[in-house]
């Protein structure tokens, strides 16, 4: 398998985690249910790359090739997504932005743990120490958001929920995407996620319809900005690039949605995030020069 060069690795990771960045923010200025967020983030992901499937020949024959294992996978995958963006987005309805980015980019822990039981990952004593001064720096970002109380607490639950659900719809990514092109792959894990989140709507009475037109403006926004450009670039950089690496990059999201939290919500940016933003980068920066040995 052609390796792919790890400066311009480093670049699409940096790009990616500032357009997932403004995930938090869409989702908080929208006023719809967060399973119906979610499923229009899926379904129009899925549809913008649909074109793509349709004209490679090579990306439909792969589609139509899979075995059952990869099928299921695939539609496993989509649960964990569905599931993922559920938990995550409900959890702004009852935290802070900054406390429930900050939880849900905790990927880390998880990947580690999966990485090394799924893949035989072992990581060197300097990655380890980059992670958990990242891990640490997210912290400091969300401490003084962190509330011990009854709706805050439960928000901050989902989200450290979510960062484990997203993990392991990475891991599944890592195996079925050294196989798999991105285009079906991702087609296969969206159009199924989409899938279940709207059903999941339904079955609770949510409709499908009826939403101002700011929401669909959010809706695209999650699915062009947040997905295509941020999501789907993490999905074509596991082929190369294990889940720890991706999820320690993903710790940069908090940086990125507190700038664009005080641009566009007036959220204040403390010296205690700033300080936080500082750990966070030399954590990152840190755990990937493990790459450079």
């Amino acid at each position: 398998m052609k390796s792919l060069n790890p400066n311009f690795s480093y670049i699409l990771l940096f790009f990616g985690v500032f357009a997932l960045s403004t995930s938090a923010i869409f989702v908080k200025l929208s006023d719809a249910p967060s399973t119906i967020i979610a499923g229009y983030r899926m379904l129009f992901s899925a549809l913008v790359l649909l074109p793509f499937l349709i004209i490679k020949k090579s990306n439909w024959l792969e589609l139509k090739g899979l075995s059952k294992r990869q099928w299921l996978l695939g539609l496993l995958s989509g649960v964990f997504l569905a599931a993922h963006y559920t938990l995550w987005f409900e959890s702004l309805r009852f935290t802070s932005v900054a406390s429930s980015t900050v939880l849900v980019t905790l990927q880390p822990l998880f990947a580690f743990i999966g990485g090394f039981f799924l893949f035989g990952e072992r990581l060197t004593r300097r990655a380890i120490f980059g992670g958990l001064l990242a891990i640490a720096g997210s912290v400091v970002i969300g401490w003084q958001d962190f509330q011990i109380n009854g709706t805050a607490l439960f928000g901050d639950i989902l989200a450290f929920i979510a960062a484990g659900v997203i993990t392991a719809y990475f891991l599944i990514g890592q195996g079925l995407r050294k196989h798999l092109s991105l285009v079906p792959y991702a087609i296969l894990g969206y159009g199924s996620s989409a899938i279940f989140l709207f059903a999941y709507s339904l079955l609770h009475g949510f409709t499908l319809t009826g939403y101002s037109t700011l929401n669909w403006v959010w809706f695209a926004g999650l699915a062009l900005i947040s997905t295509i450009l941020g999501q789907t670039v993490f999905n074509w950089l596991i082929k190369w690039m294990s889940t720890s690496t991706i999820s320690m990059s993903i710790l940069g999201e908090p940086i990125g949605t507190c700038i664009l939290a005080y641009i566009i919500l007036g959220q204040g940016i403390t010296l205690q995030q700033g300080i936080g933003i500082f750990v966070i980068l030399a954590g990152i920066s840190v755990f990937l020069s493990k790459d450079k040995n």
